[in-house]
């Protein structure tokens, strides 16, 4: 039994993105009877070099659903068209008004320095939602909440403008099965349009079992980057857990934003319970 509810908002750009780089910390949370929900700010329809429209959306939904299901964990996704985010007013006052009604103690998104611009403007909504959030004149009919929540951004690799510094580096071992289930879930990223975009296409397994195995072992080099969280923040891992850090295979990291509320030894442990 929990003593207290952690409340965790996963914002993606697309409907896999939360999955990729936060599925095994919701997988922890749920377990564990805290409240999550991933929010994909784009309905994913450019994301296939042959499907568009309508039916990606759909596919694209389920597929979200499906995996949000492994995890325990809520999704919702937002009608902005895939490559069209802009970091407009009106979309900003959405996301705070979502943010408000959610009332999460912890908001987690893509830094704002990201290749993906549809990353990039869904990091500034986010940036610029925090502090609004508990304004009472901002979006009056939405009632403010009454402090800043923790906000902070998952890990990537870019080394410009200034690279990626972790303030919380979390062992996922015993949550990646249900991680790579909940990324084989993403039928039409995982083995249509990432490996046609890398140039793997050719080497997807048809057989399922295969192809799931295939994508575990690194076959898909965007899921392959996966696995060298761990090993570039071993030193966190042995700070956070001692000798058993040397020997974490997955992990997920997380870069505190200073827009939101500060992360606090105190707020650290209850936000970070692992």
């Amino acid at each position: 039994m929990i003593s207290e509810t952690v409340r965790v908002l996963v914002v993606g750009a697309h409907p896999d993105d939360c999955d990729l780089k936060a599925g095994g910390v919701a997988c922890k949370y749920a377990d564990d009877g805290h409240d999550v929900l991933f929010v994909s700010v784009t309905n994913g329809e450019a994301g296939h070099h042959e499907l568009g429209g309508a039916e990606l959306v759909r596919r694209r939904r389920a597929e979200a659903n499906a995996a949000a299901s492994v995890a325990g964990v809520g999704f919702e996704q937002f009608d902005i068209p895939d490559g069209r985010v802009e970091p407009s007013l009106d979309n900003r006052d959405r996301l705070i008004r979502r943010i408000r009604e959610f009332r999460p103690d912890l908001v987690l998104t893509h830094r704002p320095n990201d290749y993906h611009p549809d990353h990039r403007y869904t990091a500034q909504l986010v940036r610029d939602a925090a502090y609004l959030v508990a304004v009472p004149n901002v979006c009056p009919a939405t009632p403010a909440l009454d402090s800043n929540p923790v906000f902070a951004y998952l890990s990537d690799t870019f080394e410009r403008p200034y690279p990626f510094s972790p303030d919380v580096v979390v062992d996922i071992d015993d949550a990646a099965d249900r991680k790579f289930e909940m990324l084989d879930c993403h039928g039409s990223q995982m083995y249509e349009w990432l490996p046609y975009v890398e140039g793997v296409l050719d080497d997807v397994p048809d057989d399922p079992d295969e192809r799931f195995d295939w994508l575990r072992s690194g076959g898909l080099p965007h899921v392959e980057a996966l696995s060298t969280v761990a090993d570039r923040y071993r030193d966190d891992l042995v700070e956070r857990y001692g000798s058993a850090g040397e020997e974490v295979r997955y992990a997920e990291a997380f870069e505190v934003s200073e827009h939101g509320a500060p992360l606090t030894d105190e707020t650290k442990a209850r936000l970070f319970p692992f």
